[in-house]
């Protein structure tokens, strides 16, 4: 007589572990719904979601468009509105189905879910701000999780980590093409005058940065033959420049790979071998997973 097998165990998902779950009731309830994509209905719920966030940034958009605006402004209006008080409720109750409300509040997704709406009811009072309602596309990273691309989850953290890591060399690079481009501003405004664009000190910094960036407006051009020569090294400078900042991350994402010298085991459940050395449970179906020696 066989004996059934006994479900792998479900490794906590991570807004569970950092928000906390209610233990029972209509709050656990809406939990799954609102931050768990594994079942139909909590997967429905993000998909429905995104289809409005995109939709309600098009309408933004359209709504720029001041021929459009004459003639559908009120139903721009209206749907705006509309749009708002659902994201205003779904903010509210992810707010009440979490142990921890203050700790999703100053997450990520807390302050852009708080964003996304704040801009319709600021432009009561400032009509300017109405366009920041295009922040919403960011509530769109939500994708990921939805899709379960864990091939790309793991690529961003990593990608994370290297941008970490690399912050001071990446600071001081910063910092020193801030000094050249002061310097080079400054000679500029000495070399060419007033009489020949560079009115000011800050103007002639505007040009060294479009100059030592290669983007070139045109706005602002050199006379004499001297200020022709430092725009010139200033442009080949600037082909270097660019290059610096992608070989330190790229330099601090191969020495974090090469460091790697454990690989954890596929799941025995599912197959994937998306994991990090660290992983204990899948993250796909949460299955545990076996030990790995040496780790």
């Amino acid at each position: 007589m066989s004996v059934p097998a006994t479900p792998a165990p479900q490794a906590p998902s991570w807004e569970a572990l950092h928000y906390g779950i209610p233990p029972d009731g209509w709050r656990r309830r809406a939990f799954v719904i609102v931050f768990e994509s594994d079942t139909r209905a909590g997967r429905l719920f993000d998909l429905w979601l995104l289809a409005l966030i995109g939709v309600s940034v098009m309408v933004v958009m359209i709504d720029s468009v001041e021929s459009l605006s004459r003639g559908w402004g009120r139903t721009f209006t209206a749907l705006e509105w509309l749009f708002t008080l659902l994201f205003t409720a779904e903010y509210a109750l992810r707010l009440a189905c979490v142990q921890h409300p203050l700790r999703y509040a100053r997450s990520f997704f807390g302050v852009v879910d708080l964003l996304s709406v704040a801009p319709t009811y600021l432009a009561l009072f400032f009509p300017e701000l109405h366009s920041l309602i295009d922040i919403r596309l960011l509530r769109m990273f939500r994708v990921f999780r939805i899709l379960k691309v864990t091939a790309y989850m793991v690529e961003y953290r990593n990608l994370g980590a290297a941008l970490w890591a690399s912050r001071r060399r990446i600071i001081v690079f910063i910092g020193t093409v801030f000094m050249i481009v002061v310097l080079m501003g400054t000679l500029m405004y000495v070399v060419e005058g007033p009489q020949n664009g560079y009115t000011s000190i800050p103007v002639s910094v505007y040009w060294a940065i479009t100059t030592m960036t290669t983007v070139g407006f045109g706005d602002i051009t050199p006379k004499t033959d001297l200020g022709r020569a430092i725009a010139s090294l200033m442009m080949l400078l600037g082909w270097g420049t660019l290059a610096v900042p992608t070989g330190i991350v790229t330099a601090e994402m191969t020495a974090r790979r090469l460091a790697r010298d454990v690989t954890p085991a596929a799941c025995p459940a599912c197959g994937n071998g998306a994991h990090l050395p660290e992983a204990r449970y899948c993250q796909s179906c949460g299955a545990e997973l076996p030990p790995v020696p040496g780790r």
